[in-house]
């Protein structure tokens, strides 16, 4: 964790809370039951397998065209170098350094919302990519079909291990030697197997990529088109490693909000750094296991019943219904993350005004210091309860909308009752580890 950042990226507090804590979770258990029932009764065909939208014709000509892409390019370029320059050069204290802020919070959280509201945006972006690009070559060696999105999943298990298990994770040089080493390997492959490889195996733009599924733009056959979003989800590609990566998502959350539980802290704060690594790393690992394998047994279990032919992907009936997990992992993502941004996203602005310790003050904001009171703890709270339940209700509908395009109507609210229960143990779970510690 970043313990010279902001120590917990929630509130944290039982007290913060509006409502009790036993009543907040079984609201929002009531409220995902209650979603499932009413889908059943009134939702008998699948509605989002078929993409519409409005066409967004102006829209689609600003971002096609060559003066945007070239500028989002070198944008990508500029702001890699400046994260590089700041870790490598800046000041080795973390407090005094804006790139562990940077990657943890700008990057890394704030990927969320841009992706949301922008849509695939990342791919245009991404620096490592347009460094492979400028390679060029006549033939690419080709990626082995069963590879999917195992190479993402890897990648994005180490920055996790990075950031909630390394206690030297905030560290300006770590942070430095972990991007340099990432950038590295994902150019190289890029170099050697081309464009494609960015796709399944950069973390950062598969993660992109998967939120963006979710958001209201997208591209339709004849450029960008308004959309449902959901509608947008239901096309999330059903290819080996999208469960993994989407329960490793929501399993780290999980373990993050575990080892800010008091009862954690004092059986581990008096651990050595051997021991801290294989505990907190037996930790993260152990709670990714459980997320998953309740994942599975719910999608598995979900599969006694006949489904119709053709529904089924490569990644089995798991990956059908791994869309439903997007607006879940968001929700634990926005609860979790909220208010570290809120407040900690202000570090990496301040300390922007002189980001290689050369005593400067571009920015002129030298001496400021972050507003703690812009926010109350009563609406930061309020804001991580509606995110996981909104999370939750969203994921009924979308697995309900797959159901009911894989089940015949007479099967279809028997044959998601396992999808139900693992829903209402995954948000009940969720507030409690959100407010419990």
């Amino acid at each position: 964790m970043l313990e010279l950042l902001l120590p917990l990226h929630g509130i944290g507090g039982r007290g913060d809370l509006p409502v009790p804590l036993w009543l907040a979770i079984y609201s929002a258990g009531a409220a995902v039951a209650v979603s499932f029932f009413a889908l059943g009764a009134f939702w008998p065909r699948p509605r989002f397998e078929r993409i519409t939208g409005r066409p967004l014709g102006v829209l689609t000509r600003l971002v096609d065209n060559r003066g945007t892409r070239v500028g989002l390019k070198v944008a990508g370029l500029v702001a890699l170098a400046l994260l590089l320059g700041a870790a490598w050069f800046g000041d080795p204290e973390p407090s005094s350094n804006p790139a562990p802020t940077w990657l943890y919070v700008w990057i890394w959280v704030g990927i969320i919302p841009l992706s949301l509201i922008c849509g695939p945006i990342w791919r245009l972006a991404n620096p490592l990519r347009t460094l492979a690009g400028l390679v060029r070559r006549t033939s690419y060696r080709r990626l082995p079909e069963r590879i999917a999105y195992w190479p993402a999943v890897g990648g994005l298990a180490g920055f996790l291990w990075l950031e909630l298990v390394y206690p030297q994770g905030s560290e300006p040089l770590v942070v430095a030697v972990a991007v340099s080493i990432y950038a590295t390997v994902n150019v190289a492959a890029g170099i050697v197997y081309g464009p494609s490889w960015f796709g399944i195996g950069d973390s950062f733009e598969v993660y992109a990529e998967v939120l963006a599924r979710l958001g209201p733009i997208g591209r339709g056959v004849d450029g960008l088109v308004l959309r449902n979003p959901l509608a947008g989800l239901a096309t999330t590609p059903q290819r080996p490693g999208i469960v993994g990566l989407l329960c490793l998502l929501l399993g780290s959350t999980a373990f993050d909000g575990i080892s800010r539980w008091s009862q954690w802290t004092q059986r581990t704060g008096e651990l050595s750094r051997p021991q801290h690594l294989v505990v907190y790393t037996l930790g993260l690992a152990v709670a990714v296991a459980i997320v998953t394998g309740l994942f599975l047994l719910a999608a598995r279990t979900t599969g006694a019943a006949q489904t119709r032919p053709g529904g089924i992907g490569a990644a089995g009936l798991p990956g059908a219904f791994a869309h439903s997990l997007v607006p879940i992992a968001i929700g634990y993502a926005v609860a979790h993350y909220f208010s570290f941004a809120m407040f900690q996203g202000q570090e990496g602005w301040l300390l922007a005004t002189d980001p290689f310790a050369r005593g400067w003050d571009l920015l002129g904001t030298s001496g400021t210091r972050i507003d703690y009171a812009f926010l109350s703890t009563g609406f930061i709270a309020g804001v991580q309860i509606g995110a996981i339940v909104l999370g939750h209700v969203l994921g009924v509908v979308s697995a309900h909308d797959r159901a009911a395009d894989l089940f015949r109507r007479r099967q279809l609210r028997r044959a998601q009752y396992p999808m139900l229960a693992a829903m209402v143990a995954f948000t009940a779970g969720g507030i409690a580890l959100v407010t419990a510690s």
